[in-house]
């Protein structure tokens, strides 16, 4: 955003436009597959900030399906999850990071972790900051961090310089009215040296689009990287096991201790594996859940089973989508004391 103290621009952020230059090339016609052309642009978006920005929440309305978890306890997202969008001249990947944050366990220090591995040759970042809270000391953290790998800064003029395009993506803009979300764009726009700010509820599917096309806009030219249709990298265990945990989160809400952890053992089709239960016709997807005390069992199984019975039922159809036909979801509830400091449970659970 090169001028904040023009109204226009104020005036078309508030209403929901992207402010700063537009790269009007990015919307030339492109190839949907095979060599660079003219126009054509892809790359690697990293997104970033606190807990509980909406990161999650963002790239699930931009790729159009839910492949990350969003929920309002923090440090939701565990891995780096990679969401595709692609369109007709572009194509971008959004790696869904873990907020970073002040580590407390040795899976906080790997969260965090995740987060140095996906800022590794990304073309630009999204740097998410809700406009509901006021800039604190995680988001100046953050800066520091994003300085240090992506900027140098300029001994004539003080300003830094950036390696990659940093966007401002101010999320939760449906919390404030017009002035005081033109008074917050003024602060976030002071806040760094952003090639953009663009303004976004993605829980109203307000101003998503406006938000794609300023990060295809700053993407490099390049080719399509990934099929018209995909729209993740993860596995289909992975994808089953995240939509577990995130089946608990909305079932249980307060009561689910925040160290369950999920691991799909194994999907069983039938006439491909010697399981018995494949006899029913049906796909069995086995799962472990895992929790690190003895006592937090019964409060993720229910009284007779009524939470383990309803997240079955709530993710029957979506696991029968990503199997490929009619499943049965086998879920077991495990022990596995204080794995979320322990770097052997670590490594068997995935991080």
């Amino acid at each position: 955003m090169n001028d904040m103290n023009d109204t226009d621009n104020m005036n078309r952020m508030a209403d929901g436009g992207a402010a700063g230059n537009m790269h009007e090339d990015a919307r030339e016609p492109g190839i949907e597959n095979g060599p660079v052309s003219d126009g054509y642009r892809s790359g690697f978006v990293a997104v970033v900030g606190r807990p509980n920005v909406g990161k999650s929440t963002l790239i699930n309305a931009l790729v159009g399906a839910q492949i990350a978890i969003a929920s309002s306890r923090p440090e939701t997202t565990r891995k780096a999850i990679r969401g595709i969008v692609t369109t007709g001249n572009a194509q971008l990947v959004l790696v869904d990071t873990p907020g970073i944050h002040r580590p407390r366990t040795l899976l906080g220090q790997r969260l965090n972790d995740v987060v140095d591995e996906s800022l590794n040759d990304v073309d630009e970042v999204a740097f998410l900051l809700p406009a509901d809270q006021e800039i604190g000391p995680g988001d100046r953290r953050i800066l520091s961090r994003l300085r240090s790998e992506f900027s140098r800064k300029d001994k004539v003029t003080g300003r830094f310089v950036w390696r990659v395009p940093l966007i401002a993506v101010v999320t939760k803009i449906d919390e404030l009215s017009r002035k005081e979300l033109m008074d917050k764009l003024v602060e976030i726009n002071a806040f760094a040296d952003f090639a953009d700010v663009v303004p976004v509820s993605a829980l109203k599917r307000d101003n998503v689009t406006e938000v794609q096309q300023v990060l295809i806009d700053h993407c490099p030219q390049g080719p399509q990287m990934y099929p018209d249709d995909q729209v993740t990298e993860e596995n289909p265990e992975d994808t089953i096991a995240e939509l577990v945990r995130g089946a608990f989160l909305e079932e249980l809400d307060d009561e689910l201790p925040h160290s369950l952890a999920v691991v799909v053992d194994g999907i069983d089709r039938p006439g491909e594996s010697d399981n018995p239960a494949t006899e029913d016709g049906k796909a069995h997807v086995t799962v472990s859940i895992y929790v690190e005390r003895d006592s937090q069992k019964p409060i993720i199984i229910g009284r007779h089973a009524e939470h383990l019975v309803a997240v079955k039922k709530r993710l029957r159809t979506a696991v029968n989508r990503i199997v490929g036909q009619k499943s049965k979801l086998d879920l077991h509830v495990k022990v596995a004391k204080g794995w979320q400091s322990d770097p052997k449970q670590l490594q068997r659970l995935g991080f």
